[in-house]
Order: structure tokens, then sequence, then C-alpha cells
């Protein structure tokens, strides 16, 4: 997306996924950062198919033989990126890869493996699994073995045509009316309830993919 943002000069609003983001957006000068504001806050999971029929019930079934795995990619996708954190923490990554049989350029392509029944689960954030409920259940990661969360921002994108409005629609968003909005929809607006489910995790960040997951 900032990608396409900065190809297109175009764009009133930049919301993505994850601080380490906005930063590069703010690096490049893509956005007001005094227009920056928090909006909700993410936690992994892993995705199942409805009913969990290979009763997967934590991230280290995920290393059994039999599993396939779908991850968004890491080098070019935020949840992808945080998947691969989840499986250094927790000393998996060389018995997990091996079932990683594909990787999607998106979080929604990511999701849409389980609705089409390509893999057994994927890493995603918890709040998708309200996206296809009628296909999809949310496994939760187990609250230590999760080392960071994310949390969505929102800034004005320094290519709109029509800042004041830009700003008056993500001081929306961030009011009491638009974290409502957000809650409604499973997103966690607050961070003390996404620590919740990651007691222990830090928000944003940044994270090097480790030379592990290449050598592999």
């Amino acid at each position: 997306m900032l990608s396409k943002m900065k190809m297109s000069n175009s764009g009133d609003l930049y919301i993505p996924a994850s601080p380490d983001y906005m930063a590069k957006a703010r690096f490049d000068g893509i956005v007001y950062p005094d227009t920056e504001k928090t909006l909700a806050y993410l936690v992994p999971a892993i995705g199942v198919q409805k009913g969990n029929p290979r009763n997967i019930q934590s991230i280290d079934d995920l290393t059994k033989e039999d599993i396939t795995i779908g991850i968004c990619d890491p080098e070019n996708c935020v949840i992808g990126e945080y998947a691969v954190e989840v499986f250094e923490k927790n000393n998996i990554i060389t018995k997990i890869k091996q079932n990683i049989v594909t990787h999607t350029p998106s979080a929604s392509k990511t999701a849409a493996l389980i609705s089409l029944r390509k893999v057994d689960a994927i890493i995603i954030w918890r709040v998708m699994g309200n996206w296809n409920p009628a296909n999809m259940d949310i496994v939760q990661i187990n609250q230590d073995q999760i080392p960071r969360i994310a949390h969505v921002s929102g800034a004005v994108s320094t290519y709109t045509k029509d800042k004041d409005t830009a700003k008056e629609f993500l001081e929306f968003l961030a009011s009491p009316e638009g974290q409502s909005i957000f809650s409604k929809r499973g997103y966690l607006p607050t961070e003390i309830g996404a620590k919740k489910y990651a007691p222990n995790a830090i928000v944003g960040g940044e994270y090097q993919l480790p030379e592990e997951w290449y050598n592999i």
C-alpha cells in the first residue's frame, strides 16, 4: 500500500497495520507526523478451518509433520514478519518452516487460504477471525509465546488535496464513536485490552528477520 501511494502520488490517509510502516511513511515524507493517531491494537493468532478439523490447539501443533501452513510474505507484509518473530521466540523456525507451503502478498490473501481450504493453518491477526466466521476459527497463541503486538495508526497523507477534511475524518476514527465501531468489528481499541492476550509483549518496535529464516 505504501509503495502504491508513492507511485500514484495519491491518498488522503495512510493507515498501516504496524508502527514500523508508519515510521517508514514518516521517513519518506508521505504523512504529516503531527496528525498521527493510534486507532486500534492487533494481536497475532492462528487461523484454522471452521471446526478446527486438525485439532490445532497451540503454536507447537504447527510443527507436526502433517500440518500445512500459509503465512504472509515476511519481507513485505507486517503479519508475516510478526509470525516469524513468534516462531523465533519459541525456537520452532526449523521445524515450522518445512510445513509452510505458501507465502501470500497480503493479510487478506492469507485469510483466503483458510476459506479456500488450501492449508490447515495460517498466522493472522486475531481480529481477522471476524472477517469470515463461517469458514474460519481462531486459536489463541499462548500469551507467553507472543513477543510483540502491533497497533493500527493513521495519519494524513502529504498527497491529500483536502488536508482539513482528511484530518477531520481521522479525528472521528480516533473519537469514542469511531473507537466503538472498531470494537464492534473485533478490534482492540486500547493497549490494556490487547495486553490481556499478550501481557508481556512489547508494542511495535523494529524486528530484523533472523539469518536462521534464510538459511533453512
